[in-house]
């Protein structure tokens, strides 16, 4: 693994970021690649210290007649989002990432590769490894559980950096340069369900939505692609009453942040309808195919038989249930008429449970504004209202206001057009980045976002262009060298 990506440039990004791979960093178990971090930069003699929510700063001093410069920090994220393949046997708490390059590509066997924001971190290590480097006073601050909910940023102290300047590394679109991005906030809808005895004559089965490319619930939003907890209620909601079919339990999703790819409903019929439900499932299968196949290419509706399951939700519990999910909405809510081309505000249907006495789904609402927010959780809870259930928003984060004055976003885009002799795109992102948090207690940092590209993130099929990586790292240390002295 390893002797691979360290055929690639630049070095030693690769071998760092490879590392990385090599420790296991999901979400709330990121502690072990902390601690090695920080034992490797002791080890290089930089001054490192953990806050009281476990993110870590690294200084290193500026280089000879650079010392006036104004001070920069270099921001990544430590975790990264484990999603596997359904035949993949992986525990991301236990087992490495396998990075492997195919062609132009760097992927992962049968799981995310963490690229996001692995990458970025790997860029920050690298610039305070590499002494040949010209540059100012630099911190680098890797930041805790951002992928579930931004932890590391909420927590951030004033007074801790001394930078003036940061660049975030979390960005997956080489040539772009992003100056703002989306807020976000989680919505959890909680349904009581009532249970009763599955009549006799009744078959249990297991109907599996699987096969779709899932994703990440910002930055892909916007591509159309299927949402396994919405197409399976779909599916149910027009079957369930016909057929007489009895729902013992309905899972789907993983994470309130990716675009879930399966979803799992078991079920009793009776026994004379077995073969009418499997005819169903065949024929959405195909509806789905003939929908969404040029995007989703692998759905698959499969029925199997189980044994006995205990009891099923009663008719109105079931109907409650089912109706809510379906009308629950998902995706694309408005594109903003100020970002061209920028998704203004979206949902994301992630993850939803169900235990012996309630239901529960979970949507990550996403907008550029306050009021678009605010307007989606309206009207979720609406819906609630009408199903008679319990909901809540939580853990609500601002977005980053664009600041079309930004002087270190001018810097980039000079930097790049010297560099490379062709103007960046200026973008927002419809993903959740950690600067807004950090506006907070650095009001006056003057912020930008630069990364490599990286498609499909927050899925098994994540990947980053290895030219892009180049390119990125020939951006970020040109820029380093150009940052103008403190005023």
């Amino acid at each position: 693994m390893v002797s691979e990506l360290s055929q690639l440039s630049p070095q030693p990004l690769w071998d760092i970021f490879a590392k990385i791979c090599s420790i296991p960093h999901p979400s709330y178990h990121e502690e072990a690649l902390a601690e090695y971090v920080v034992g490797w930069a002791k080890e290089q003699g930089f001054w490192v210290e953990r806050d009281q929510v476990g993110n870590i700063l690294i200084r290193k001093p500026a280089t000879a007649g650079m010392e006036k410069r104004t001070p920069v920090a270099l921001q990544a994220h430590l975790d990264m989002v484990p999603q596997k393949n359904n035949d993949t046997v992986h525990d991301f708490t236990k087992d490495p990432i396998q990075p492997y390059v195919d062609g132009e590509w760097v992927k992962a066997r049968g799981t995310t590769l963490g690229a996001d924001n692995g990458i970025g971190m790997a860029s920050a290590l690298a610039v305070l490894a590499d002494n040949s480097l010209i540059h100012g006073p630099i911190e680098v601050l890797l930041t805790m559980t951002e992928e579930s909910g931004m932890d590391g940023a909420f927590g951030l102290q004033p007074n801790w950096l001394q930078a003036d300047i940061l660049i975030n590394t979390d960005s997956e679109e080489e040539g772009e340069i992003y100056m703002g991005c989306a807020g976000g906030i989680d919505f959890i809808t909680t349904l009581l369900l009532t249970r009763e005895a599955i009549p006799a004559g009744y078959e249990t089965l297991k109907l599996t939505l699987k096969g779709l490319k899932g994703g990440h619930s910002g930055a892909d939003i916007h591509h159309g692609l299927g949402n396994a907890n919405k197409l399976l209620a779909r599916f149910l909601a027009l079957h369930a009453r016909e057929l007489d079919v009895r729902l013992i339990e309905f899972t789907g999703g993983t994470l309130r942040n990716a675009i879930p790819r399966e979803a799992f409903a078991t079920l009793a019929i009776d026994s004379h309808k077995v073969d009418e439900l499997k005819s169903a499932a065949a024929h959405f299968q195909a509806t789905l195919l003939n929908e969404l196949g040029v995007k989703e290419k692998n759905i698959a509706v499969v029925a199997e038989s189980l044994a006995h399951q205990g009891q099923a939700l009663n008719a109105d519990s079931r109907d409650r249930f089912l109706n809510l999910l379906n009308a629950t909405p998902n995706g694309v809510i408005r594109n903003s008429d100020v970002a061209k081309g920028v998704v203004e505000t979206s949902l994301n249907v992630g993850v939803v449970t169900m235990d012996q006495s309630n239901a529960e789904i979970i949507c990550l609402i996403r907008s550029l504004i306050d009021t678009g927010k605010d307007w989606v959780v309206e009207v979720l809870t609406s819906l609630a209202d009408l199903a008679g259930a319990k909901s809540a928003p939580k853990g609500g984060y601002p977005g980053w206001q664009p600041d079309a004055d930004s002087p270190v976003m001018a810097l980039t885009r000079k930097t790049y057009e010297a560099l490379f002799g062709k103007t960046p795109n200026i973008q927002v992102i419809h993903a959740g980045l950690e600067c807004g948090l950090f506006k907070k207690p650095y009001p006056n940092m003057d912020m930008v976002s630069i990364g490599p590209t990286i498609t499909g993130p927050h899925s098994p099929d994540e990947q980053v262009h290895i030219e892009s990586v180049g390119l990125y790292w020939k951006l970020l240390t040109a820029l380093l060298s150009v940052v103008p002295e403190k005023a």
